[in-house]
């Protein structure tokens, strides 16, 4: 995968007034005439794994279809791989001409994307590539580079608390998810050197199903149990999986002596991070993600192609994917005032009554 931030042209296109935004969570919102009108379909995984599907990726992608008047159909297969075949063969039918979606895995993205293209759909694979797919764009982070951070941020906390030979546990993303394994591979890229150099002991390294937080909190148990409570920092996929980790840590009077890291910069991840419970986070605005993935499918709903200037290449389907990546931040106590300053959380939701004083303390006004 190529890295750095990709410059990506804003399309800028904006539909006729006579093309009104439809509401986003029904399909039946064609008028007369409407099989020619763009219109875009959305299927979001679920809401458990991260605050972020719900809580920015709608919100984003519903004010850029909005703006630029193209009706829309944005809706969530709360991780149900049947659910969100009905939901894709819905849209189908009432007549998307663009269809994006995030897989809950690659074998149900993989017939939704082709079914789509056997019936005129353009496709385009967000957040998650589809391995084997047929998505005509993909629209993502660079995700080895998420990795990496976290990689690199978990080595900086156990250096500033100065700990010597630490052993590390992993608690990796779900295994049908190829992000998870390019996040793998980021922090494995900053931590295998140190496990051979014997400077770092790994100690635990498993996936959690479906980044399902309730079972990343038992397998994280039976991590510590196994290692008899040896595990001196752990190297958590996403902030879900974090705080999963941080509430075992907290019934063993572990937390705040074992950096946890984590991803998407939610807000209970940035306010663990003020507690001093979860070492760092990674912010991936996704603000910017959804106006990528925007454009794009505004263009395509409008039989408009636009170059990208970037590939990614599918190691399943061998080949190359016409791409946008975005370079992703490491946040740390010193900069989660960053991440509400770009407006992708807000104060109220961060610093909440418990964590006021510790806003105050982080610069956050």
């Amino acid at each position: 995968m190529r890295k750095g931030l990709l410059t990506f042209a804003t399309v800028g296109l904006l539909a006729t007034g006579s093309m009104a935004a439809c509401g986003d969570n029904s399909g039946g919102n064609d008028q007369a005439g409407s099989e020619q009108t763009p219109k875009i379909g959305v299927i979001l995984p679920d809401s458990k794994s991260s605050a972020r599907w719900e809580g920015a990726d709608r919100k984003f992608l519903e004010e850029a279809f909005k703006a630029a008047g193209v009706q829309y159909d944005i809706q969530n297969a709360q991780n149900d791989k049947t659910q969100f075949q009905t939901i894709a063969d819905q849209m189908i039918t009432s007549g998307v001409t663009v269809l994006m979606i995030v897989n809950l895995d690659s074998g149900t993205g993989k017939a939704v994307l082709d079914k789509a293209k056997s019936q005129g759909v353009a496709t385009i694979d967000y957040d998650r590539l589809t391995l084997g797919g047929s998505a005509e764009y993909y629209v993502s982070f660079d995700n080895e580079a998420v990795g990496k951070l976290q990689g690199e941020g978990l080595v900086k906390c156990l250096t500033d608390k100065g700990v010597k030979n630490p052993s590390i546990a992993y608690l990796n993303g779900s295994p049908t998810d190829n992000n998870a394994t390019l996040f793998k591979n980021g922090y494995d890229s900053v931590l295998k050197p140190k496990f051979d150099a014997k400077e770092y002991t790994k100690v635990a390294d498993d996936s959690v199903p479906d980044w399902d937080n309730a079972q990343a909190a038992t397998i994280f148990e039976q991590q510590l149990t196994k290692t008899g409570g040896k595990i001196d920092g752990v190297l958590a996929a996403n902030d879900g999986l974090g705080n999963a980790a941080i509430s075992i840590l907290k019934k063993n009077k572990l937390n705040g002596r074992v950096p946890v890291t984590g991803q998407d910069a939610t807000p209970e991840g940035l306010q663990n991070i003020l507690a001093g419970d979860q070492c760092m986070t990674v912010y991936k605005a996704v603000r910017e993600e959804a106006k990528a993935a925007s454009d794009l499918a505004i263009a395509l709903a409008k039989g408009q192609r636009k170059e990208t200037g970037q590939t990614v290449k599918d190691p399943e389907g061998g080949r190359d994917v016409p791409a946008v990546l975005l370079t992703p931040k490491a946040i740390y106590k010193e900069n989660v005032k960053d991440v509400i300053a770009d407006g992708y959380v807000t104060k109220e939701e961060v610093c909440t009554e418990a964590y006021a004083k510790l806003c105050t303390e982080a610069g956050i006004s």
